[in-house]
């Protein structure tokens, strides 16, 4: 018989604490006593496992009302930031964090906006990191808004589930003929099967597809 661990395993699970994390004089508890979270977890109960990990606690999810970087606006042709007041905010090209960029507002400016309070209420000027690969990041969010980019992910699923199905309806798991002709020939033969199992169910295959080995 196994015996039972002894120690804490804490540390194996999600466990956090509010009141070991938030200050006394933290301005959260000032307003505790007029936001009130039990109907927000009554409506979330639904979405939360009774089993496996514990959940994440809503609280901890709310924002706490200042400014994420998506509120800034980054022009790629100057490599700047503008906050939402309109300021500038620029980076000396110095990598932080291994691949981070800081952009920094400049402190007269903050010190002089009426947006300060939402924006950097505890610092005397604001700060936004930027990944060094962003750039790639927002060039793949560009193209994944394109036409092209919708037409290819339609046609890219429909060249996956023909591979899928010759995978684990054809047992095509692995080659057995050696070489790259062996391996186009039984490939080419696994398609042919594909296509006439099609055929055999009243179904017309998608043109091009016993071309695929070739």
């Amino acid at each position: 018989m196994m015996g039972g661990r002894q120690v804490a395993q804490g540390a194996l699970f999600y466990k956090f604490s509010m009141e070991e994390h938030v200050p006394a004089n933290h301005l959260l508890r000032s307003i505790e006593r007029f936001v009130e979270f039990g109907d927000v977890r009554t409506r979330l109960a639904p979405f939360y496992s009774s089993t496996g990990r514990p959940s994440v606690d809503p609280e901890l999810m709310m924002e706490d009302g200042t400014f994420s970087r998506g509120d800034f606006t980054y022009y790629h042709k100057g490599d700047v930031y503008f906050c939402p007041g309109g300021k500038m905010l620029t980076c000396k090209g110095t990598i932080v964090n291994d691949n981070q960029l800081m952009y920094r507002a400049s402190k007269y400016d903050c010190d002089a906006c009426a947006l300060k309070p939402r924006c950097c209420p505890k610092e005397p000027a604001r700060k936004v990191p930027r990944s060094i690969h962003e750039g790639a990041r927002d060039m793949a969010r560009d193209i994944a808004k394109t036409d092209a980019y919708r037409t290819s992910r339609r046609e890219r699923k429909k060249v996956e589930m023909l591979f899928a199905h010759l995978k684990r309806i054809l047992r095509l798991d692995r080659l057995r003929l050696r070489g790259p002709c062996g391996a186009h020939d039984e490939f080419l033969l696994a398609a042919t099967a594909q296509n006439l199992r099609k055929l055999a169910k009243g179904r017309v295959p998608p043109s091009g597809v016993g071309a695929v080995g070739k």
